[in-house]
């Protein structure tokens, strides 16, 4: 079978700060490894309460966020994009799940998830496939506000 090529080159984009949050220590520690090993510089939480607390707490916001969907509550990923956008509007949030479902992976999106992602597909890496969609994540992100720059400099010229 041929390797699959990825669609964005990650060594060319900035490397950035991330949120992992997940109450599964062996998909939380994979995720951080598979992030770091790119290069970016990973934080965890061990829940939802714990990593919402960072979201709220942190100096400067995250500049993306890994989060599961069910830990504390089933819905509280819902909780954490809530947490997300609150802080930073430009926030990217991948939420992934092992029991994905259509109404859930709709909400998610609805409610401004850059991506849902199932950990259980046969398969797929999952953990390639959160390094590349983290990479697309951050590269919107990096777009969206330098859109704002310049358009607030259009402004004031």
């Amino acid at each position: 079978m041929a390797k699959r090529k990825r669609s964005v080159d990650v060594k060319f984009l900035r490397m950035a700060r991330v949120l992992v949050i997940d109450d599964e220590e062996g998909v939380l520690n994979a995720v951080r490894r598979r992030l770091e090993r790119a290069g970016h510089s990973v934080e965890t939480a061990g829940s939802a309460v714990d990593g919402i607390a960072l979201i709220a707490n942190e100096p400067q916001p995250f500049e993306a966020i890994v989060t599961d969907m069910s830990m504390d509550t089933p819905e509280a990923g819902l909780q954490v994009l809530h947490a997300a956008f609150t802080r930073d509007l430009f926030a990217e949030v991948l939420v992934m799940t092992a029991y994905g479902n259509v109404a859930n992976a709709v909400e998610c999106m609805r409610r401004g998830a850059f991506d849902y992602i199932e950990k259980n597909s046969p398969g797929i890496d999952v953990y390639e496939v959160i390094s590349e969609k983290i990479a697309l994540a951050l590269d919107r992100r990096r777009r969206d506000l330098r859109t704002i720059d310049l358009w607030e400099q259009s402004k004031s010229d």
